[in-house]
């Protein structure tokens, strides 16, 4: 079913405020060939980014239960400060990743495959080892996405579609070959769209993300959302302390102790300081 936008829907999409896959709306019919979307109902979430130069917010789905942070193990290599980028961007929507270690059927990715997913499930992640040419964790993804509305992300070339092919292959979404040059993906999916699965759930496909960016987090809020530091943060001597410098710092004593893992923390700490740069 196709419908229009009323006109005060269209002042600007620029803002949270505009229509985007996973919204509930109140639609009116009248005599025209389609209804009309009149009004845009309340959200229970929303994955948002920031935009272009990031000086304003780029929404990118609503009422999402979870957030599928897809990334491969080989072709394009495995990034920790990736997936650390997108688990944070979840964090700081407030919606509960679930991160994918994809492609496993590659030569180099099961001892990959085991360090990342124990690197990653210490924190308290769910995470899954899959591989959509051999089969591999594809039950597994399925009953994850079960119920519910869950977002797919993640970069370009990491195997998105390919995994939700192989999930239900009456998708049939187009796929790429990762650049020999780049070592990176060439977007197959141009834009978000909401996808009905047989397993019972829904997903939102999003473009690959080639430079994902916070929107508007505070410096200060940066810690949350890292769980593994919540609670050793709570015996630092200095509230609002930046974990970077400050003495008698809980999260640096969690760090040296081997309870905080040294590549999560440098990629808080190049968050930190990115943020506190920009803003």
């Amino acid at each position: 079913m196709h419908a229009s936008l009323r006109g005060r829907l269209k002042k600007d999409d620029r803002t949270l405020e505009r229509i985007v896959v996973g919204d509930r709306v109140r639609l009116a019919f009248d005599d025209a060939d389609a209804p009309t979307i009149e009004a845009l109902l309340p959200r229970a979430s929303h994955l948002v980014r920031a935009g272009l130069r990031g000086h304003k917010p780029k929404l990118v789905a609503a009422n999402v239960d979870g957030i599928l942070v897809v990334h491969s193990l080989e072709d394009p290599p495995f990034r920790a400060d990736v997936v650390d980028l997108f688990l944070v961007l979840a964090e700081s929507c407030d919606i509960a990743p679930t991160l994918v270690l994809n492609k496993a059927e590659l030569p180099g990715a099961s001892g990959t495959a085991a360090r990342e997913a124990a690197r990653y499930r210490a924190v308290g992640y769910p995470v899954l080892v899959t591989s959509a040419h051999s089969g591999e964790g594809i039950a597994d993804l399925r009953r994850c996405l079960s119920q519910g509305i869950w977002a797919v992300v993640g970069p370009s070339g990491v195997g998105k579609s390919s995994l939700l092919n192989a999930l239900d292959p009456a998708l049939t979404l187009r796929t790429g070959e990762v650049s020999r040059r780049s070592r990176g993906g060439r977007h197959t999916t141009v834009s978000a769209r909401l996808l009905q699965l047989a397993c019972g759930g829904w997903v939102v496909d999003t473009p690959g993300f080639s430079d994902v960016a916070l929107w508007k987090m505070e410096p200060a809020e940066m810690s949350h959302a890292f769980p593994e530091f919540r609670e050793p943060s709570e015996s630092c001597r200095f509230r609002g302390c930046s974990h970077l410098h400050e003495p008698d710092c809980g999260v640096r004593e969690a760090l040296e102790s081997g309870a905080i893992d040294a590549s999560r923390f440098e990629s808080y700490r190049a968050l930190r300081e990115a943020f506190t740069t920009a803003f």
